[in-house]
């Protein structure tokens, strides 16, 4: 175990990491670190096809970082927070398998940046979400200027940075934020059996398949268009392909032999 404030657990093709730094499940340096190496064993168990994240406690998914670390005011140090940021989140971002965040709670600054890394998040009726950085003389540094408006728009983004708007489920939902609400207490649950319903494609067509999605955010349509031919071209040099046409074709469930 990476360590002592990140709790995995493995669930069939599943793991489950709880974010368990008390009070409120806050970033630092060492579990930052620590996050990245988890991602990177993560990686090479076959075995794991989805990643869920959640929050230790009932009422914190992660308040972001540990605003104690920003105190003297060096640069040094901020820079080096933000690379650990940047190197933690981006290796979740690029996780080959399907990651959830399952929100059960608050999830403030780096905290939403986290659930922002990953490809869906669930969040519970009464977390509360928001980047209000900006109000203690800082900005979002883990991607929460380019991954929000992504996924709500430019205005939602700017209400929620520039204004410090903080937005409950039922508001994160409508604007897009999140793909689904649930009750107090349900987001484990249901972050679940989604993964499980992707743990039941190929591993290696949904790998495919995200990077191809998220290529969208960087590439013009017209390149992804031909990357999208080639990767289905691909596809057919795997063992995976044959086996998934067949147990289609015969009725049955496929096996597969691929992550």
């Amino acid at each position: 175990m990476p360590h002592h404030t990140l709790r995995l657990e493995r669930l069939a093709h599943t793991a489950i990491l709880t974010l368990d730094n008390p009070p409120a499940n806050t970033f630092n340096q060492d579990n930052l670190a620590a996050l990245k190496t988890l991602l990177q064993q993560l990686e090479t168990e076959d075995g794991i096809r989805a990643l869920v994240i959640t929050g230790g406690g009932e009422k914190f998914f992660s308040a972001g970082a540990d605003l104690r670390q920003f105190a003297s005011g060096e640069r040094k140090t901020a820079d080096h927070l933000a690379q650990l940021f940047a190197s933690a989140f981006q290796a979740l971002a690029d996780f080959r398998g399907l990651t959830i965040a399952a929100i059960n709670g608050f999830a403030m600054g780096g905290g939403l940046e986290c659930a922002l890394s990953c490809d869906l998040r669930i969040a519970e009726i009464q977390a509360q979400m928001a980047l209000p950085e900006a109000g203690v003389g800082l900005l979002p540094c883990a991607g929460g200027t380019q991954l929000l408006p992504w996924l709500v728009g430019e205005g939602w983004a700017k209400r929620m940075i520039l204004c410090a708007e903080r937005v409950d489920a039922a508001c994160a939902q409508r604007i897009g934020l999140v793909e689904q609400t649930v009750p107090q207490g349900q987001a484990l649950r249901v972050a679940l059996e989604l993964a499980a319903q992707a743990a039941r494609q190929s591993p290696q067509a949904l790998s495919a398949c995200k990077t191809l999605i998220q290529a969208a955010r960087q590439q013009p349509l017209a390149h992804n268009l031909a990357l999208e031919r080639s990767a289905f071209v691909a596809l057919f040099d795997s063992p995976d392909q044959r086996e998934g046409v067949n147990a289609f074709l015969e009725k049955r469930t496929p096996v597969w032999t691929h992550r």
